[in-house]
């Protein structure tokens, strides 16, 4: 099968498409026939090498496919081989034609999503609704979404409206996304400093940041008091590690900052939610935006195009 490996970290140019063998699925695994491929911030981060040595060289990335269960390992039902499934595939091995999950990883999806669909909003969205919960959104409060042009940062829009949100505000870089984030229920649009048109800016009950970066503790002063931020991600860097004392600072408005992350949340808790939000997705009451459908061997161009920002929703790539 062909896969997309990152041979050195760093530029996408570090990436290339190589032959490797079939995968056999081990106990509690089973083998995904990729229809579509989720490229998402994380893979960014990963290729990047920020992470140290949580990952090596020579590891195949990506971490969302859809598609068609083509095999299945001991003590999985044979029932699984044939159906349409979203999958999570771990830290790696996403970017192939043939990937492995563990059973456990995998949702059915509902007639009427496409592949393609499904890995746009099958991780976002519930991440999104998770962080969401993380930071006891109230209805009436006022949200702002840091990073929002991404698949994460859309859904968290989109469920942010529904959750009753008084105000659902975002930053991003231009008017053009602006508008495209209004037709998806943002009410203010801000730009990447956090201000309005005019030059005026707001404090904001919840915060989610998918961004992070040096600007972190900017934000951290734009919380209300008994204010929450949520950080789902550091796609434009990890924040200054000093950033604690912006809160320390406001000590008396008793403001808070968490991380979040979907490896914390139960099997039980998860799986139920991924299930109505793809179910949602069916129905058209979320949005999957795609930005573009890339070859897998296009792997390298969606990540330069990540890089340069002007991604908005999310690329998919496909075999």
């Amino acid at each position: 099968m062909r896969a997309v490996m990152i041979q050195q970290f760093g530029d996408p140019s570090g990436m290339a498409v190589v032959e490797l063998p079939q995968p056999v699925p081990q106990s509690a695994h089973l083998v995904v026939q990729t229809e579509a491929i989720g490229v998402g911030g994380v893979d960014a981060v990963v290729r990047r090498g920020a992470l140290g040595a949580a990952f090596s060289e020579g590891m195949i990335l990506g971490s969302e496919v859809a598609g068609t269960v083509s095999s299945v390992g001991p003590g999985v039902d044979p029932a699984w081989v044939g159906r349409r499934v979203w999958a999570f595939t771990g830290t790696s091995g996403g970017y192939a034609e043939q990937a492995v999950a563990r059973v456990d990883d995998v949702v059915e999806l509902p007639d009427g999503l496409s592949s393609v669909d499904a890995v746009t909003v099958g991780g976002a969205a519930t991440v999104a609704q998770l962080a969401l919960t993380h930071a006891h959104l109230r209805a009436g409060e006022s949200l702002l979404v840091r990073g929002a042009a991404g698949s994460i940062g859309i859904a968290a829009v989109e469920l942010g409206v529904r959750a009753g949100a008084s105000i659902v505000a975002v930053t991003t870089s231009s008017q053009e996304r602006g508008d495209r984030l209004r037709a998806l229920g943002a009410t203010h649009v801000l730009d990447r400093d956090g201000r309005a048109e005019d030059g005026s800016s707001a404090h904001f009950d919840v915060i989610v940041d998918i961004a992070g970066g040096a600007a972190l503790p900017d934000f951290v002063d734009r919380l209300a008091p008994n204010g929450r931020m949520v950080l789902l991600g550091v796609v434009a860097g990890f924040p200054p590690a000093d950033f604690g004392a912006r809160l320390l600072s406001a000590f008396q408005q008793s403001r808070s900052f968490a991380t979040f992350s979907l490896d914390s949340v139960p099997a039980s808790v998860r799986d139920p939610v991924r299930t109505a939000q793809l179910a949602a997705a069916s129905r058209g009451e979320l949005h999957a935006v795609v930005d573009d459908v890339l070859p897998l061997a296009q792997a390298a161009d969606a990540h330069r195009r990540m890089d340069l920002g002007t991604v908005f929703g999310r690329i998919v790539l496909v075999p």
